[in-house]
């Protein structure tokens, strides 16, 4: 490992116990600071409520660190919006968010036009599909935002099991993610969790960075993040434990497929071979391929964007 990773894994790499929620709130007040959680959701009836009633109940009504829960929902056929709301969340509709560019799917899309709704200074993602949700996947990476004017992006790490296993989730971390980092951005090696969803920064940084539309989007911010404010101002928060919904193997190659695609435009800006990848399914006269398109498209910084210059203006 690289001698300025160990000293980066030294002193930015906390547990959520390091930074008491009293010193967090005292840090929020003297500094004036605003907190919007966001979460990115689709079809997460089951589990979106919980997030966002702990989050209320801990973070909004006990301790008064959280000024705003925005759930931005991705066109679900379920009931998670009404759930969402009946929470406490104010639940905003992705195509309802910069209308005239139309939407695509994909979660990178969601968490862009999030900035446009949300008026926070720091900004945390947290995903919809977690279980026995804890608020210190909050506080615990919103508190050296505010404690530390020094750091400007916090990834959450945590244990992630699968099947009953320890340790044996994130799947597409191990086999894609960390060796493209290791061998082409070593001095992101030190990230335990580099493609969790949980995360906050700060606007002014966000609202510079470019957002792949898809499952790359942390790879890229990451990646993009390390370019611009460099390794010092990014930070890991040991949160515990994240039990979420498994997705299976198929879906994990395609996963694999755009965070590769991600790596590859920052690698070379170049140009896709083959913005495609084809799976095998078993049908009844043998195996069958089914292709699906690689996400190939990025939002630009939203600093760019004339409605988010016009409301800042405001």
């Amino acid at each position: 490992m690289l001698e300025e990773v160990e000293r980066w894994l030294a002193t930015r790499s906390w547990s959520v116990t390091d930074r008491p929620l009293h010193r967090i709130l005292a840090a929020k007040r003297a500094t004036g600071q605003s907190v919007s959680v966001v979460l990115p959701a689709l079809n997460e009836e089951k589990t979106i409520g919980d997030i966002v009633s702990v989050i209320r109940h801990d973070l909004v009504r006990q301790v008064p660190l959280v000024d705003e829960i925005v759930v931005v929902d991705s066109a679900s056929t379920d009931r998670t919006a009404q759930v969402a709301a009946a929470a406490g969340a104010r639940v905003v509709h992705r195509d309802s968010i910069l209308p005239r560019v139309p939407a695509v799917p994909g979660k990178g899309e969601v968490l862009w036009r999030s900035l446009l709704v949300t008026t926070g200074d720091i900004v945390c993602f947290i995903d919809a599909d977690l279980k026995e949700f804890s608020s210190d996947f909050v506080s615990g990476i919103v508190g050296p935002l505010l404690t530390d004017p020094d750091v400007d992006l916090v990834k959450a790490m945590y244990d992630r099991p699968l099947g009953g296993a320890a340790g044996q989730g994130g799947r597409v971390t191990e086999l894609m993610a960390r060796p493209l980092l290791n061998m082409h951005w070593p001095q992101l090696a030190g990230f335990v969790q580099p493609l969790g969803g949980e995360y906050a920064a700060r606007r002014r940084l966000l609202e510079q960075l470019p957002f792949p539309v898809g499952y790359g989007v942390e790879l890229g911010m990451l990646v993009d993040a390390l370019h611009m404010v460099g390794l010092d101002a990014l930070a890991q928060v040991d949160v515990g434990v994240r039990k979420h919904r498994h997705q299976d193997g198929q879906a994990l190659g395609r996963m694999a497929a755009a965070i590769y695609r991600t790596a590859q435009l920052r690698l070379a800006r170049g140009h896709l071979v083959r913005p495609s990848l084809t799976q095998f399914e078993r049908g009844p006269d043998g195996f069958e391929p089914r292709t699906y398109s690689v996400d190939t498209e990025e939002r630009p910084p939203m600093a760019e964007i004339a409605e988010y210059a016009a409301r800042k203006v405001a």
